[in-house]
């Protein structure tokens, strides 16, 4: 009788112990579970404000005339452009087939590229800001950073030498320079790699604005 008391009064014990065991896991894993959570949130918190900067970057640029390659008509509009974003690629042009061959692959990076602003001068059109710029041989595209012409793409010199080039030839150059973002892959897809200025000439002729 006395042996069966005792062994009740243990197995109570174990059942308690078992029990404060359990109790102090299940706290333990609802602890881990809240961290784990307030983790989670943090990091939707974050993730969320910086998708939120970014939309309203890509607003700001858009309204500045980002994701378009567009002709600047004076040369004081240039000094506004320059100022009003900090990464501009310009193309010094004239009416001539290799700055059309320049129109056609701008155009296509400017949609790829909407850190970037791109656009056009008529040289012919702008002697101070040519001379100012020492714009001698057309097509010129000045790279400029911060306000700061910082590097040019004279000619086809650096781009083989022939007006056949690849777009990425010329996306690499500007990357390059760091005047657009650049991943080690190029942005256009790959049906395009291929392709170049000349051979899809025929099929839009209208490259200058």
């Amino acid at each position: 009788m006395e042996n069966r008391a005792v062994q009740e009064i243990l197995e109570k014990q174990l059942l308690t112990v078992a029990k404060a065991v359990e109790d102090k896991l299940d706290e333990e894993i609802a602890a881990l579970n809240r961290v784990d959570d307030d983790d989670l949130e943090a990091l939707r918190e974050r993730r969320l404000q910086q998708m939120k900067k970014m939309a309203e970057k890509r607003s700001r640029w858009i309204s500045l005339g980002h994701g378009e390659y567009t002709e600047i008509p004076s040369e004081k509009d240039f000094f506004s452009a320059v100022k009003a974003s900090d990464r501009v690629v310009c193309h010094f042009y004239r009416e001539n087939w290799p700055c059309k061959v320049v129109d056609k692959h701008l155009s296509i990076l400017a949609k790829q590229h909407m850190e970037t602003r791109f656009v056009k001068i008529n040289a012919e059109k702008s002697p101070f800001l040519a001379e100012k710029l020492k714009i001698v041989v057309l097509p010129t595209i000045a790279l400029i950073k911060n306000a700061k012409v910082d590097d040019y793409v004279v000619g086809f010199d650096e781009l083989g030498g022939k007006d056949d080039y690849s777009t990425e030839e010329l996306e690499e150059r500007l990357a390059k320079a760091q005047v657009i973002f650049f991943e080690g892959e190029s942005s256009l897809k790959s049906s395009a790699k291929t392709r170049s200025v000349r051979q899809s000439s025929n099929a839009d002729s209208s490259d200058s604005e």
